[in-house]
């Protein structure tokens, strides 16, 4: 798919984003709605949908045209995230995790990794991920272990990272490494390299997971892998913490875009099951017990929608936005497990069947509060930035 963007605003014609939304959505319809709930009962990889995302360009969705990319801006992604988790979630991960890897090399690479690597991030020829998450080290990015020896025209790595989306399916990721273990601060010690799967470069276990089935979430091990020094992002040394963190805004929109579509998924569930299951001579949703429910949800997600679009905007502008991003992504992800829930009570004894899609929004939606940084941190950095921008 084409599209019109003009790139010094970074906006999109809304003819333009309306016809994607629409492609969007006939896709939903025709590819995705018949198979999720296969797929994620046998937890199975979506090949054939993989291939399809490609075909729309999603892999390059954010990624600039002179690149291959559409160069779409975060609000019209955040939209296409939301309108596709509102009806399968998982899904949206496998470009999520990849996008936020290009935007690293994107924002913060030379012209020649650039050049390099950014229009086979853009094609879906190469496809991955962020390495960031260690078996000891999650929310406290700093504690990471995983070092990259430098070695002549070379860097030698050795470690492990965990819970890495795209982890069997992807070959090449950002990975975090410390290129200096005794540096002081430590994120001074810190650096992200570009590392495509190669000799030394194995994949541990794959983890079963309570949700957010058919992503592959696995383990990455590293024995003596060695990446040429050109692939280290920027070309300087020391500069991985803040790339890597710079990307995670990108993310927690994303997450936040996610949780939109949950909660306004669960929302159409619960809306349409009222109408239909009667008590008492007369549909649930005529009811006020079911209509307190349903005004809430409503409003709920009405509210993550417009949070998530605000922060989106201010990334689009060029803006520092931990602040909207981390408001969005709190506010959101909880939206998503509040409206999941909710929705569950709505249908009843019926939620709790796996031949209702309900059960999978609630399974899903939990991670929403966990991934991208939690909430209870993002609580700790939306208070901090708060209070930055509003000295006494």
């Amino acid at each position: 798919m084409a599209t019109a963007i003009d790139n010094a605003q970074h906006m999109i014609d809304p003819e333009e984003e309306q016809a994607f939304m629409d492609a969007i959505q006939k896709w939903i319809n025709r590819s995705v709605k018949p198979v999720v709930m296969e797929h994620d009962h046998e937890d199975k990889w979506p090949e054939e949908l993989v291939g399809e995302m490609a075909d729309m360009g999603l892999f390059g969705a954010t990624i600039g045209q002179e690149y291959g990319g559409l160069g779409l801006p975060a609000t019209s992604y955040a939209k296409i995230v939301a309108e596709i988790a509102s009806h399968w979630m998982a899904i949206t991960g496998i470009f999520n995790s990849h996008l936020i890897m290009a935007c690293a090399v994107e924002r913060f690479g030379t012209a020649e990794q650039k050049a390099k690597w950014l229009p086979k991030f853009a094609s879906g020829e190469i496809r991955g991920g962020l390495a960031l998450t260690e078996p000891n080290a999650g929310t406290d990015l700093q504690a990471i272990r995983t070092t990259a020896i430098r070695d002549g025209d070379e860097y030698v790595i050795n470690g492990t990272k965990t819970w890495i989306s795209n982890g069997i399916n992807g070959s090449c990721f950002a990975l975090l490494v410390k290129t200096d273990p005794k540096a002081d601060p430590r994120y001074k010690g810190m650096s992200l390299m570009i590392a495509p799967k190669g000799e030394g470069f194995t994949v541990g276990k794959k983890f079963k997971k309570l949700g957010y089935n058919s992503i592959d979430s696995a383990e990455l091990v590293f024995d003596n892998y060695r990446i040429p020094a050109e692939n280290l992002i920027g070309g300087v040394e020391g500069q991985g913490f803040f790339q890597a963190t710079g990307g995670l805004e990108l993310g927690r929109i994303n997450v936040a875009a996610r949780g939109v579509g949950l909660a306004e998924g669960s929302l159409r569930l619960a809306t349409e099951y009222a109408q239909l299951r009667e008590t008492m001579g007369k549909p649930i949703s005529e009811h006020q017990a079911i209509q307190l429910k349903l005004g809430e949800m409503v409003t709920r997600a009405r509210a993550a929608r417009l949070l998530t679009l605000d922060a989106a905007e201010a990334y689009d502008r060029g803006e520092r936005c931990d602040l909207e991003a981390g408001m969005a992504k709190y506010f959101a992800s909880e939206a998503a497990v509040r409206n999941s829930e909710e929705s569950m009570r709505v249908h009843g004894g019926y939620a709790y069947s796996k031949e209702y899609e309900i059960e999978r929004y609630y399974r899903d939606s939990l991670l929403m509060c966990i991934g991208e940084g939690t909430n209870e941190m993002q609580r700790m950095i939306i208070s901090k930035q708060w209070v930055k921008r509003n000295p006494a």
